[in-house]
């Protein structure tokens, strides 16, 4: 009896070590919502660690909003650290640029300048542009740590003005402002609908990183390649697959895409805030989160790619790289086609994108090739022909990628930046540091995988609570008329309360016999005398799929005051939060 019963004991001991082996053994599930540079990043990381990932993609296509740069300019490694690593692991290899590229020129009726022949022939515009580099690197340094923007009460009451009011009390020449108005909105948004803080935190993450060292080399092919050797690892991605319900219970999560019923432990959510709001999600998001998702400010862009048998803009300069215009050309972006010849990338952003919205697409690249040609005569001859993509009038983005309005952080500051139960979320727009940016969406995909993972470890997630310190009352913000300026105007002043205008139906494409060039209208700025004062430039935000800086520590500075008269202010409602998505810049 007693053998039978030993004998017995060790059977049981034997099932519950095999039980507790399968249990260890037992391989996790995520599903990832999104196919864009985020979405891909932590399908892939989660995938690596052995979980069993499947993606869902709403599009017939994967990586998101990379953009339409067919050799993409890329920083090197302090400028987007995560970004070369990729291309390190996956043998990507990139050409390194020219030095004549790796600054920033500018496009003044029609003349090509770099900032030395700026200096030479226009001085005055030099040494506003100088003055406003130096206000704006007073702005940077005042914010002590990137990660905690509204850290003191001076710093909480920039939140509540927009960067235009800041920008008229700078007085900038007209041909200045022209050229600052359009480096903003291609950069982060109109300078009317941004708010001051946002501006100056994200010129206090770029501070210590050089133009150069976020133009170092080319990536042949765009940011696209990248998100093609990440769809080559995945072994599960659906497209066309729009998700309509994320239903989460003790057990796990369902995520319902169409008719089909998808099952996992845990989901990670890397789709704009746009698509977000069309997604129902049980238990339902607090009010707090709807309000984010309805209304954080997405700067607007349209993009469009005119290419040219030869580059026909080397008869009177050799223009190549970012380049911004005072007139009716947006922000251009030059580069060497991959099959010869040459491609201009032109960047319609802010009130610009808003305004065109109603142009068919052959409209809209008809009134660009029309004022390249005004500069230009053999434009039109060398034209080949045009790609567009409308991130403006796109449902699922809402716009092209974060850029947070006056009073916004005060609200939404790292909202989404933690796990609600099993969901985690990525993209751009949950990153503290390099919002609307390749790197960002990158990093956010880490993060939400390395989240994925201590969720199914046992570690449970608070969501972060930032309290802007008390501030007494403010004055009003400056109101004025509405944009009025097709093409990089010199006024933007807005009225104190902005609402995105809404996305009509796309207008019929109409091929004009004689196109009507649109009237670009451009409203003086008061000179007023500048003075030369030595400045560091702070890199403001680069191009959309590709801007990123490496972090680097806070330096302990002095506060400065900002810029715009201080006088106490309205103290606005302060929530819980939780915060660069899809992919920018995915």
């Amino acid at each position: 009896m007693v053998g039978v019963w030993l004998r017995a004991c060790a059977l049981v001991m034997v099932g519950l070590v095999s039980a507790s082996a399968l249990a260890i053994d037992k391989q996790h599930t995520a599903i990832v919502v999104g196919g864009g540079l985020a979405g891909l990043t932590a399908a892939y990381e989660l995938q690596a660690k052995g979980w069993q990932v499947t993606l869902l993609e709403a599009k017939p296509s994967l990586g998101g909003r990379s953009g339409l740069a067919t050799s993409e300019w890329i920083g090197n490694s302090k400028a987007q650290p995560v970004l070369n690593q990729y291309l390190d692991h996956f043998k990507l290899k990139s050409v390194p640029a020219p030095e004549f590229v790796r600054t920033p020129g500018y496009l003044i009726d029609g003349e090509y300048f770099t900032p030395a022949t700026l200096a030479a022939k226009q001085p005055a515009t030099a040494e506003a542009m100088k003055r406003y580099n130096a206000a704006l690197d007073d702005l940077a340094r005042s914010i002590d740590n990137p990660e905690s923007p509204a850290a003191s009460s001076t710093l909480f009451a920039l939140d509540q003005i927009n960067v235009s009011n800041w920008l008229d009390r700078l007085n900038l020449p007209a041909t200045a402002r022209q050229l600052v108005n359009q480096e903003i909105r291609s950069r982060y948004d109109e300078p009317s609908r941004l708010s001051l803080l946002y501006f100056a935190q994200q010129s206090r993450v770029y501070r210590n990183v050089d133009d150069r060292d976020r133009r170092a080399a080319r990536l042949p092919g765009g940011s696209a390649v990248l998100a093609q050797e990440f769809v080559k690892q995945l072994k599960s991605i659906k497209t066309n697959s729009p998700v309509s319900a994320i239903i989460q219970d003790k057990d796990g999560v369902t995520v319902k895409a169409g008719a089909v019923g998808y099952q996992a432990e845990y989901v990670v959510l890397a789709v704009p805030l746009r698509a977000l709001g069309n997604i129902q999600m049980t238990p339902a998001l607090d009010a707090q989160h709807m309000g984010a998702i309805k209304g954080t400010n997405y700067g607007w862009r349209d993009q469009i790619m005119l290419k040219f048998k030869t580059p026909v803009w080397d008869s009177k300069a050799r223009m190549s790289g970012e380049i911004y215009s005072n007139t009716g050309l947006g922000m251009l972006w030059i580069e060497p086609a991959l099959k010869g010849g040459a491609n201009v990338v032109i960047n319609l952003s802010g009130d610009n994108a808003r305004i065109m919205q109603t142009f068919g697409d052959k409209q809209l690249s008809d009134q660009v090739l029309i004022r390249l040609h005004a500069f230009y005569p053999q434009a039109r001859g060398a034209y080949l022909g045009y790609e567009i993509r409308r991130y403006s009038t796109d449902p699922s983005t809402g716009g092209a990628y974060l850029a947070f309005g006056p009073g916004q952080i005060s609200k939404y500051w790292r909202l989404w930046e933690k796990p609600l139960q099993r969901v985690a979320f990525a993209g751009e727009h949950t990153d503290t540091l390099y919002p609307g940016t390749l790197e960002g969406a990158l990093r956010t995909g880490q993060r939400a995988a390395s989240q994925v993972q201590d969720l199914a470890a046992g570690k449970s997630f608070e969501p972060v609570k930032v309290v802007p310190p008390a501030a007494p009352s403010a004055p009003k913000a400056a109101s004025g008329g509405f944009f009025s300026n097709l093409f990089g105007g010199s006024s933007d002043k807005a009225p104190a309360k902005v609402e995105p205008a809404p996305a009509p139906a796309p207008a019929p494409v109409v091929a004009p016999v004689a196109p009507v060039v649109a009237p670009v209208v451009v409203e003086p700025v008061k000179p007023e005398p500048v003075k030369a004062e030595p400045a560091k430039k702070a890199p403001a935000k680069g191009h959309p799929a590709k801007k990123p800086a490496a972090k680097e520590p806070a330096k302990k500075a002095p506060a400065k005051p900002a810029p715009a008269k201080k006088a106490p202010v309205k103290k606005a409602p302060v929530t819980p939060s939780a915060v660069p998505a899809a992919d920018v810049k995915s």
